[in-house]
């Protein structure tokens, strides 16, 4: 019997291809669409959670009094060796180290790479697999260095390197080689070796090696080390609160004893919440999208198997004379909507198969292949077919079936047609859902327009940036800025600016300015950028008052600096003339004198708002990162070549990597892009499902009305008449749909929009736009739909019975 009610349900799902194609299609897009927002929500949860012990793993946060004094990211940096060395009932494993890029060479090949400088306990504190090499031993050696699989193919060309050789450039430019003593398997998304977007490291070499450097991972006064370790089973982080704050009051200074509070933060959580929780933020957005998504696909689903199902009452009634039993009625309805639902999952699974490079490209994350995932997972979409099945196969079984004979073959519709309502209330919420979406995807992409608006105060046209090797000395930034001197030269060029900084909002760390007629504990905080006397026409900042530093540094301008004009105005100047020539005080530093004052511009992210900045010259403190050039229009592909060129010339073994501004606020604003992205391709798939759904509202609507619509014509209507009747039904549910959907699209994108402190106003022409648009394709599918039946011959929708 089972059989029976599958072979029927297969010959009517062929004999109605179209209805079964648009059908199908729409819950298969709906469901692949929610199972890559799946795979990549589990991807995310997933990030540290294949570390050994990932439980017990934790990293050691600081919270600061005064936040110049050190970053929320870092720890003291003997701090986890010290916790593990005299609690080790508490602490079973540390690891520290410290970030650093040089640049890495191997034959005519040279990289500007990201290095992890830490302890030896690295691999095996989590659990990294080595393709070779012994975990234990590969860094006992000062010169030992493990890299990634992808790195060893970069330079050697295949994952066999362990005993060749890369040469690594110091801090004062001397170069030494480091022999490969292990290559790791291809990682996993982790906060060890990416402890956040930026610094994915791809070689680790052993602390022993910082000398060589030039940095140092020892010292109680060292704040600039990221600190890990693994807590013992049964020990709580609180417990290590006061044994971190006995070893900072014995070992370090009195300021950093009064200013810091360290605290653990568990790595299976880390990433999700570091940075006000950006990324969880993220998935729970995404989420929410595949689950409206998902409902409308499921309602559109349901809709239309219900509008299709009456045209088979005669069906039902012939099959009741014939002797079938309720029952048996049921279980046909029941059985062909899950087969149907089966088959549109399957669909959905290709599609994924499909569309996973291209999401994953979309989202810049890696997302799992079909096979990936435990095997829980593939017990979900089986049970959604038998739910979704049962729920879309329902009504129709147990109403259709439940018609008298002699009512089913007549074609009477009269026991349904009270359902409409219902049915009609489904289509609402799917425009709503549709509305809401195109809102805040209109909404989002007008405020991310604003990120890379002509508004920031500076100049981003034409600027590209490129790091440096690293010389951390007065003769090093000489050296430098005479290689700058020779880069302006070139006629592609129009200005070179040496600094620490480019406009991406990671600036060197700050310091604490007050007036000279306040006392310390007035102070306030103002960022520091290191830069050289070109910067800001290098960037296209604007100049109010003074001089961006003079044309030639001396050491008796080492006080000098330029501020901002939101610094002027918070050390209590009138105007930014007033402030040229006076001085104020910055704790910890000398007293300082103001040269000029720029114009305010955006150097973080717009969640925040402007800044007061100090630009202190790069002269007096050495240390820099970054060439920022400005090429003058024209062709920028000769301009390029042309600078290249000339950096092999003045830096020869010094790769030239360089990225153009834009990148670097797309990098700052990376998932603000993604949710542009993941919001234009929730609205297209919203208005495909939407538009199904009056498909399916529209045929049974005119399959029930095609003799009024026969005596419509008979009695002088025309095809537009015919086709206002129905327009004037539809389009008031999409009117009705919009208007509720307005205020909750408004308090959503109203909520989203105060997380930044500069943004767009909320206007009425997105909620216009949307609502416009939905009326604008509705009407058109209405009409294509309704224009059949219109132009059909009366006489054969008149003449039955």
């Amino acid at each position: 019997m089972l059989q029976n009610y599958f072979t029927i349900a297969w010959r009517n799902i062929w004999k109605h291809k179209l209805f079964s194609l648009i059908n199908i299609f729409g819950l298969s897009v709906g469901i692949a669409f929610t199972l890559l927002i799946a795979a990549y929500v589990w991807h995310e949860v997933s990030v540290n959670r294949d570390l050994r012990n990932a439980d017990n793993q934790y990293i050691i946060q600081s919270k600061w009094k005064d936040p110049n004094m050190g970053n929320v990211l870092t720890a003291l940096a003997p701090m986890p060796k010290a916790l593990k060395d005299e609690y080790p009932n508490l602490v079973a494993n540390a690891y520290r180290w410290d970030g650093v890029t040089s640049t890495v060479s191997k034959g005519d090949k040279h990289f500007r790479e990201s290095l992890q400088v830490g302890d030896s306990t690295f691999i095996t504190t989590y659990g990294f697999k080595l393709l070779q090499g012994d975990p234990k031993t590969a860094l006992n050696d000062p010169f030992s260095a493990v890299i990634t699989q992808e790195t060893a193919i970069k330079y050697f060309g295949k994952t066999d390197a362990v005993g060749k050789a890369v040469t690594i450039e110091s801090f004062t430019g001397t170069k030494h080689d480091f022999t490969i003593t292990g290559v790791l398997k291809k990682l996993s998304k982790n906060s060890v070796t990416n402890v956040i977007d930026g610094s994915n490291s791809t070689f680790f070499l052993p602390a022993a090696a910082a000398k060589f450097l030039g940095r140092s991972v020892d010292g109680w006064n060292n704040t600039g080390l990221v600190g890990l370790i693994e807590l013992k089973k049964g020990v709580k982080p609180q417990d290590l609160d006061g044994p971190m704050r006995a070893l900072i009051r014995k070992n370090a200074s009195p300021q950093i004893a009064a200013n810091l509070t360290p605290y653990l933060v568990p790595l299976k959580t880390f990433y999700l919440d570091w940075g006000n929780g950006t990324v969880k933020k993220m998935l729970y957005t995404l989420s929410s999208i595949a689950l409206f998504i998902l409902l409308m696909a499921v309602i559109n689903f349901v809709n239309i198997c219900i509008s299709r199902s009456s045209q088979r009452m005669k069906e039902m009634g012939i099959r009741k004379v014939l002797g079938g039993l309720r029952k048996q009625l049921i279980w046909q309805f029941l059985t062909e909507s899950v087969l149907m639902v089966l088959i549109a999952t399957l669909i959905a699974l290709g599609i994924y198969a499909l569309a996973r490079p291209y999401f994953a490209d979309l989202l810049a994350t890696d997302i799992g292949g079909l096979f990936s995932f435990p095997l829980y997972f593939y017990a979900i979409p089986l049970l959604f077919a038998l739910l979704i099945g049962l729920l879309a196969g329902l009504y129709p079984a147990l109403v259709l079936s439940s018609l008298k004979s002699i009512d089913s073959l007549k074609g009477k519709l009269d026991r349904v047609k009270d359902n409409v309502i219902f049915r009609k209330s489904l289509i609402a919420f799917q425009f709503g859902t549709a509305a809401v979406v195109l809102v805040c995807a209109i909404v989002i992409s007008g405020q991310i327009s604003l990120f890379f608006s002509k508004s920031l105060g500076f100049n981003k046209e034409y600027v590209l940036s490129a790091q440096l090797p690293r010389d951390w000395s007065k003769p090093g930034v000489q050296k430098m800025e005479g290689i700058r001197y020779r880069l302006s030269q070139i006629p592609e060029v129009s200005s070179v600016a040496l600094s620490w900084e480019i406009l991406d909002g990671a600036n060197s760390g700050g310091l604490q300015a007050y007036k000279l007629s306040d006392n310390p504990n007035q102070a306030f905080a103002s960022q520091m950028l290191l830069t050289d006397n070109q910067y800001a026409a290098t960037y296209g900042i604007p100049l109010k008052a003074g001089t961006f530093f003079k044309p030639q540094y001396m050491p008796a301008d080492s006080a000098q600096v330029v501020i901002n004009e939101s610094q002027s105005k918070a050390l209590g100047f009138a105007s930014p003339k007033d402030a040229v020539g006076q001085k104020f005080n910055a704790q910890n530093m000398p007293q300082l004198t103001i040269c000029g004052v720029t114009a305010d511009f955006q150097f973080g992210s717009m969640s925040s708002r402007i800044q007061p900045l100090t630009f202190v010259n790069v002269n007096y403190i050495p240390f820099y990162r970054y060439f920022s050039i400005r090429i003058k229009p024209g062709n920028m592909e000769a301009s390029i070549t042309a600078l290249q060129k000339k950096w092999a010339e003045v830096m020869p073994g010094a790769p030239f990597e360089y990225s153009f501004m834009d990148e670097a606020l797309a990098k700052m604003y990376k998932t603000e892009l993604q949710l542009k992205k993941a919001s234009y391709l929730a609205t297209g798939l919203a208005m495909i499902i939407v538009l199904l759904g009056v498909l399916g509202l529209i045929s049974l609507s005119i399959q029930k009305r095609t003799k009024e619509i026969g005596i419509r014509k008979v009695l002088g209507s025309s095809v537009k008449d015919v086709m206002l009747l129905f327009l004037k039904d539809f389009l008031g549910t999409v009117v009705i749909a919009g208007l509720v959907a307005c205020p909750l699209a408004y308090w959503m994108m109203h909520k989203w929009l105060s997380n930044y402190a500069y943004k767009i106003n909320l206007t009425p022409v997105p909620f216009a736009i949307a609502i416009i648009a939905l009326i604008l394709v509705t009407s058109v599918l209405i009409s294509l739909q309704t224009v059949k039946a219109a132009l059909a011959n009366p006489v054969t929708s008149l003449r039955s019975e």
